[in-house]
């Protein structure tokens, strides 16, 4: 059992790992981008040229560096050249724009930013915000600039002849990255994640979802969620296979990438799933049909389950865990074991000491819905808590628990349940949203007064985001107004689906909005509903 989550002990770091691969499988395929393939050797190799680069940035053992970048070669390549050089990899959500960009970047404390020539504009228009900001390298860009005391370089300039000696030896407790989570009632935060961690929660995602030697990987999730970042690269790496990465998430590609790429596993996220099956016959989903072995994601209810499996032939369909970035699995079950539906598999037992608690912190009892704690029982299977925030972290610990701030119930048979999320917990095409955040942004509008951001049920797999909100007297703001307003200062994932305007907010007696009545309410008749009107939004 040592052997499955700690690995070999000549396996301390991610990029120590890579460095096995290369000796022993260094020109096999690793990573497929879209078409675009690279073995273990191209991609070290990539790797410890960009570790150069970033030498001569003057990038420090223990700094951060922030990317924001698109699923390519150089996104993988630049976390293994951080790690290389000593330093801490901070991959960027591509879709934050405005003060949530400068959030992140600026936490991070970043001197060093790579990012996409499209999303250049989004640092400029924030660089006031960012003092701490020395260098910005553009994937794609030709041409050097500054912004303000900000240098901008081409990152092609920085991938330089590899120098070994200035590598950076790293143990498995030592810092690998920094993932940024979507806070539920504040800004987001950032996760710590050891080497440590990285290595175990892939061996949770190939051990739960039956993933073996040899077999590819096909996963359209963006490279700064810890899905990819740990169960599809990492993993890959463990097993000594290939992974496939799209580009982006598209219905209409699916088939297709499944026909050229031949993946016998698929990660999916949200409602991916439920799309795909509603599609009509294509004549690749005819001939894909019994190719892919595995489809792993959230738990798929019981009827879409039935879909996968009659419709496309899939032997193992969803997933049998309940996880979150801080600590993954917590709940997990073999692939294939039978689980009642709608359930995550069973708690942890190697790893974690998972309970459900009242508000009081006491245990309930089998078949009672309560806030899901956790606790690690061996080294290196959570997070290191949030970065630069110890109250963050010790306000999450209480009584030595961590508290997930999400609600799930075990039944007599110790079959887990994800109930709901506690508190203003949003979440939207597979990311977590702050309402608080949200609405920060929805105030500086100069006509809204009061404003309320809450979940509204979706007809698909997640919560559909809406804003409630009193305007301002004497002023004329129109639902759609409001909404391209947001467009240029919100991610595309925080853009609400429905707007509507009110005379008032339901309040408590002390004056907190009563989000649980605006829940219950939904989408009323007097709300505006995005997908009924006549508006278009970038999807990135």
């Amino acid at each position: 059992m040592t052997d499955v989550w700690y690995g070999p002990r000549d396996e301390p770091s991610v990029v120590g790992l890579l460095r096995q691969r290369v000796e022993e499988v260094g020109d096999q395929l690793f990573l497929d981008f879209s078409g675009q393939q690279y073995t273990y050797r191209q991609i070290f190799d990539r790797a410890a040229g960009l570790a150069s680069g970033l030498g001569k940035a003057g990038l420090m053992a223990d700094q951060t560096v922030a990317t924001m970048l698109d699923n390519n070669v150089e996104a993988a390549a630049l976390w293994f050249a951080t790690n290389l050089r000593g330093g801490i990899w901070v991959p960027v959500n591509t879709a934050l724009k405005g003060s949530f960009l400068a959030h992140v970047v600026a936490d991070s404390g970043a001197r060093i930013v790579v990012c996409e020539q499209d999303f250049l504009d989004r640092f400029r228009a924030e660089i006031h915000n960012l003092p701490q900001l020395e260098l910005i390298l553009v994937r794609g860009g030709s041409e050097s600039d500054t912004i303000g005391a900000v240098s901008v370089r081409p990152l092609a300039d920085y991938q330089l002849e590899p120098d070994e000696s200035a590598h950076v030896a790293r143990t498995t407790r030592d810092t690998a990255l920094i993932i940024y989570t979507g806070g539920t009632t504040g800004p987001s935060k950032g996760c710590v994640i050891s080497n440590g961690y990285v290595l175990s929660s892939a061996r949770g995602f190939i051990e739960q979802c039956g993933r073996v030697e040899g077999e590819m990987n096909w996963s359209p999730l963006p490279i700064y969620h810890f899905n990819l970042v740990s169960g599809t690269i990492v993993g890959t790496m463990l097993l000594r296979s290939s992974a496939s990465i799209a580009a982006r998430f598209s219905v209409s590609g699916f088939w297709p990438e499944m026909q050229r790429c031949k993946a016998p596993v698929v990660n999916l996220l949200g409602s991916m799933g439920s799309l795909i099956a509603r599609m009509d016959d294509t004549p690749e989903m005819v001939q894909c049909h019994g190719q892919i072995r595995v489809v792993h994601g959230a738990p798929f209810p019981a009827a879409l389950q039935d879909i996968w499996r009659s419709r496309f032939g899939v032997q193992v369909v969803g997933g049998n865990s309940y996880g979150l970035t801080e600590g993954f699995p917590l709940t997990t079950l073999a692939a294939g074991t039978p689980t009642p539906p709608g359930s995550s598999g069973k708690a942890n037992v190697e790893s974690f000491d998972v309970r459900i608690f009242d508000d009081a912190d006491r245990e309930v009892e089998p078949g009672a819905v309560g806030e899901i704690v956790c606790r690690p029982k061996r080294p290196g299977v959570m997070f290191d808590g949030y970065w630069h925030r110890p109250d963050a972290f010790a306000s999450a610990m209480g009584n030595l628990w961590f508290h997930t701030g999400d609600l799930g119930r075990f039944d007599e048979e110790g079959f887990f349940y994800f109930e709901d999320r506690k508190k203003d917990y949003l979440r939207r095409r597979g990311e977590n949203i702050s309402s608080q955040e949200v609405e920060l942004v929805v105030l500086g509008h100069e006509s809204v007064a009061e404003v309320a951001v809450h979940a509204v049920k979706s007809d698909v797999t997640e919560d559909d985001l809406k804003i409630t909100a009193v305007l301002k007297p004497d002023t004329h703001l129109l639902e759609v107004q409001l909404f391209e307003w947001l467009k240029d200062r919100m991610p595309y994932f925080a853009l609400p689906r429905y707007i509507e305007f009110r005379a008032a907010l339901p309040v408590s007696a002390v004056g907190r909005v009563h989000k649980y009545q605006l829940r219950e309410e939904g989408a009323t008749a007097a709300t505006w509903d995005r997908e009924h009107a006549d508006v278009t939004w970038d999807r990135r």
